[in-house]
């Protein structure tokens, strides 16, 4: 909350909520190849980080200890970084490292003072989701999307097809903020609820996007099951209705239902952008096997890529939406988080992300199991979630592109209540 005496305006939250609108600003980008791009948003997540270290100093904020794990990311990519062969080619990976698994986190944690500080920034993230999936399913039904196959209609909201899992990301986050709201909220809050998740899941099917439906999948998945057995049967037979629906009773398209069988023939029968996956990863393998302890340094993977590289590795990516018109993105990271980690930061890199994330999770299913208030519980299904989210999207997918800013904040949101040795946050007024 914001010290008394003072009108929350001065709140640095809202900056945080700043940060989630400016990412939804449309971009047009023409060098795809550059290696640092700023934007709107990472200018008031820099203003976010400032106000809040500001506010802890003014205020003389006693932070939890531990917190301290946030230095771990820090220092591993600090040592990585004195390792590398060209330390200043890394320094943009360096400062944009920081920015997303420390500094906004942190500055986050500082600015969430209560129950309605914390329900105010998800609301944002939850709006701008709705804006993207509206705007997503939108361009599905028009044509104006991304290509897919030759066809203008994979939804991209207003990230475009240079950003093509830009949407898929937030209206994923946005789901699993209704969903936690959903599951313990009563009354008219529920039916709002419920019709918001019905909006950003067809917006999240019409992403065709493969990583992010099961991620998804998997993330609720793990609320429901933490939220009761009553609320499990419930969903399951709601998420079976509606797959019934979509895949066998004719309301999703042939390219739908393709998408979906897709998923379980990437092993026996994969497609090229799949083969390029597995190449990646072999490649990032092969530096980490050159320079186990410490890797090639940030941004390192796009200088030693092509000497690691099988020859099947396509060196870039065909986009085309309306805006943009056709463009090649080179493939710049290995499309795992925790590959590219290892092969930049080597083990040393790995094991401290590793410790960070671990201690997040343990944290936060200690607190969902001693949860008493409703407040308590939801911020406990929304950790739960989001961590079992992105530690799956990790598998492949990395940090890149505007939503990156979006989950360094998700992520400040989860170490605020992770941290906390114990449940005490003054609650708002119950919905």
């Amino acid at each position: 909350m914001a010290p008394r005496g003072r009108p929350r305006w001065l709140w640095p939250g809202l900056l945080a909520m700043l940060t989630v609108a400016l990412v939804c600003a449309p971009q047009q980008r023409s060098d795809l190849d550059a290696s640092f791009h700023v934007t709107g948003a990472d200018v008031a997540a820099s203003a976010l980080i400032a106000v809040a270290l500001f506010a802890a100093i003014r205020d003389r904020r006693r932070l939890p200890r531990r917190l301290r794990v946030l230095a771990l990311p820090a220092v591993a990519i600090a040592a990585a970084t004195i390792a590398a062969v060209d330390p200043a080619a890394g320094l943009s990976g360096v400062v944009r490292y920081l920015e997303i698994f420390v500094l906004v986190p942190l500055a986050v944690t500082i600015a969430v003072r209560d129950e309605l500080d914390r329900r105010l920034i998800a609301g944002s993230v939850l709006c701008a989701a709705v804006l993207q999936a509206a705007l997503g399913c939108w361009q599905a039904w028009s044509g104006t999307g991304a290509s897919y196959d030759g066809q203008p209609i994979r939804a991209v909201g207003t990230f475009g097809a240079v950003d093509v899992m830009g949407m898929a990301t937030v209206v994923s986050y946005g789901i699993i903020v209704a969903l936690a709201f959903a599951l313990h909220t009563r009354g008219r809050g529920r039916y709002v609820a419920l019709g918001l998740l019905a909006l950003l899941a067809t917006a999240l099917v019409l992403s065709l996007s493969r990583g992010s439906w099961l991620a998804t999948f998997a993330a609720c998945a793990v609320m429901v099951l933490l939220s009761g057995r009553r609320k499990v049967l419930a969903v399951a037979g709601a998420g079976a209705l509606a797959a019934v629906l979509v895949l066998g009773g004719g309301l999703g398209s042939d390219m739908i239902k393709q998408r979906f069988a897709s998923i379980t023939a990437v092993s026996s029968t994969p497609d090229q952008s799949v083969n390029d996956r597995y190449g990646l990863w072999e490649t990032a393998t092969g530096m980490w096997a050159d320079h186990p302890l410490l890797g090639v340094g940030p941004r390192g993977f796009v200088s030693f890529r092509d000497r690691y590289a099988p020859l099947q590795v396509s060196a870039a990516s065909d986009t085309s939406d309306p805006v943009n018109g056709f463009q090649r993105e080179e493939l710049r990271s290995p499309h795992n988080m925790y590959l590219l980690v290892l092969s930049e930061q080597g083990l040393v890199g790995l094991l401290a992300f590793v410790l960070m994330w671990g201690a997040l999770a343990v944290w936060s299913a200690w607190r969902v199991r001693r949860a008493r208030s409703r407040a308590d519980r939801m911020a406990g299904l929304f950790a739960a979630g989001w961590l079992t989210w992105q530690l799956t999207d990790f598998l492949y997918a990395d940090i890149g592109g505007a939503p990156t800013v979006i989950m360094s904040i998700m992520l400040g949101l989860t170490v605020s209540w992770a941290v906390r040795a114990r449940p005490g946050l003054r609650e708002a007024p119950a919905v």
